[in-house]
């Protein structure tokens, strides 16, 4: 299992990971399909998680999910963690995780390694919190 703090962007399936759903927003259609956004946790850090189809009704706040063959790449310029056609997701608990929401791995600006092309390096972070989900005053 790979903690959350560890992913960086790539376009194969290879993330197993478990994380915590913290919050969800709004349930909208992409064609024929819903699609939902969530920010998810663990004790390391947060990412914005992509539920699709199904999932938007399947997952709730404070599911623990474990998460295999996830993928955390860009989709409309916003970088994602998400299942993917070959990823799983099962519910595995609820309510009793650690988890931070700082930092978020959605909110860094990556960029290819000037060392090896097939991976990406962390440049700058653009927000401290997530913009989608800012926290509670």
């Amino acid at each position: 299992m790979i903690l959350l703090k560890d992913i960086v962007p790539a376009a194969q399936n290879n993330i197993d990971t478990k994380f915590i759903v913290l919050e969800k927003g709004m349930t909208t259609l992409e064609g024929q399909n819903k699609v939902c956004l969530a920010l998810v946790a663990d004790e390391t850090a947060a990412v914005h998680f992509q539920l699709w189809g199904d999932e938007c009704d399947v997952f709730d706040l404070g599911d623990i999910i474990c998460l295999t063959n996830g993928i955390f790449s860009y989709q409309r310029n916003n970088l994602l963690l998400r299942a993917g056609k070959r990823g799983k997701l099962v519910k595995i608990g609820e309510f009793t995780m650690s988890y931070v929401e700082t930092p978020n791995m959605s909110e860094i600006h990556w960029i290819p390694d000037p060392n090896n092309s097939r991976t990406y390096i962390q440049e700058h972070v653009v927000s401290p919190h997530s913009r989608i989900f800012p926290p509670n005053p």
